[in-house]
């Protein structure tokens, strides 16, 4: 490869994984010279026994901590801001990131633009200012997931959803990253089956777009391949029963697998999710899961290689491209994905816009072939439909 040609591979995130790891909370605190947090997550556990486990334990430690509970399924600019204002108010030093992907992106905003004076669109992936952060004043994450599926304890971006314009915007730079995951599957056998079942396919989409994505990037390849032979064995089982926690440990690890390996690129299924969940409000992973099969049938031509060393790691009986849809197909029916759109509450009515949204998302750029706005329309209503 010639100097022009250069790729840049980063795999920094510290990772403390197993059972049990919660424990390890206080001393994370400390070595990060965290003595008064904020802990940030969604207001769906805003009451449950995980975030009084967290604050009992910080507590018990003898630091100070706070609970900033105000954020949505699909987290706000407004969320972010007000996130920001209880940081500053309670002149906390640290963020304790927990949730599932949207707490846990919230999160990771609220830290970085607490020392920040340029808006937080200014951050927008592919913005002209991403060298104009503060780079003095960035607080230190601790991110403890409590579902397997987006990764985001292990990125270096939140989705952040603009209300005005209706979009979801990635915000993006490298020292956003959590200075710990704290992965800890135990967390995770409360999720309802349903959840787990859209958390863990969108995990699996993750792998899938990341080994699909056009460039060189073999360690990202090996990881999203394995990210995908570990769901493949553990979704159905954790679904079927969410106290296995081999399963549940198997699809935590799957899910810092996909957004370790997507630094590679991603594609046209997160392009349509990010435009259909910014404006039907659509649960992410949920999103992902029906349309995969639909951008699978548009990408048929390209991926075809890919799916037959897909097929093998998957020790399918046919190890191809119409063997692979045949198992992602069975897979999202045995686990309860529903075939198209329209089950999540979307209609077809707003297919033009929906079409011009994702053709400049920006994980449009590594969709394995170049789609057009009348593409991701056409798709679209075939997804609401159920036609591939």
């Amino acid at each position: 490869m010639s100097p022009s040609n250069i790729e840049e591979w980063a795999y920094p995130t510290y990772i403390a994984f197993g059972a049990g790891a919660i424990v390890y909370l206080p001393g994370f605190c400390a070595s990060l010279g965290m003595t008064n947090a904020l802990l940030v997550t969604d207001e769906g556990l805003r009451e449950s026994v995980l975030v009084e486990t967290a604050l009992d334990l910080i507590r018990a430690d003898g630091r100070a901590v706070d609970l900033f509970a105000d954020v949505k399924g699909n987290p706000t600019a407004a969320n972010v801001e007000a996130g920001v204002t209880a940081f500053k108010q309670g002149e906390h030093d640290g963020v304790v990131a927990l949730g599932g992907g949207s707490g846990l992106d919230a999160a990771k905003a609220i830290a970085f633009m607490a020392g920040q004076t340029l808006p937080i669109w200014a951050f927008e992936e592919g913005a002209e200012e991403p060298g104009a952060a503060n780079m003095d004043a960035l607080a230190p994450v601790i991110a403890i997931p409590t579902t397997a599926g987006t990764g985001s304890e292990v990125g270096r971006a939140s989705v952040i959803s603009d209300e005005a314009a209706k979009v979801k915007r990635i915000i993006f730079h490298p020292l956003m990253m959590p200075a710990v995951a704290l992965c800890d599957p135990e967390l995770t056998r409360g999720l309802p089956a349903h959840l787990t079942a859209a958390t863990g396919f969108d995990a699996f989409v993750h792998c899938f777009e990341a080994f699909c994505a056009p460039g060189f990037h073999p360690m990202a390849d090996g990881i999203a391949l394995e990210g995908m032979r570990r769901i493949a064995m553990a979704l159905p089982d954790a679904v079927a029963n969410g106290d296995d926690l081999n399963a549940r440990a198997d699809m935590m690890a799957a899910a810092t697998m996909g957004a370790t390996a997507f630094q590679k690129g991603l594609g046209g299924v997160h392009a349509l999710a990010h435009a259909v969940g910014a404006l039907y409000d659509t649960h992410h992973g949920l999103t992902n899961a029906v349309l995969l099969p639909y951008l699978m049938e548009v990408n048929r031509d390209a991926i075809a290689g890919y799916m037959t060393i897909l097929g093998r790691a998957l020790d399918l009986e046919f190890p191809d491209y119409d063997g692979v849809l045949a198992w992602v197909l069975a897979l999202r029916k045995e686990i309860g994905i529903p075939d198209d759109l329209a089950a999540l509450g979307v209609d077809a009515s707003r297919a033009e816009e929906i079409g011009a949204r994702a053709v400049i998302d920006p994980t449009a750029e590594g969709n394995p072939i170049e789609l057009s706005a009348e593409d991701y329309a056409a798709i679209f209503m075939r997804a609401c439909g159920g036609r591939r």
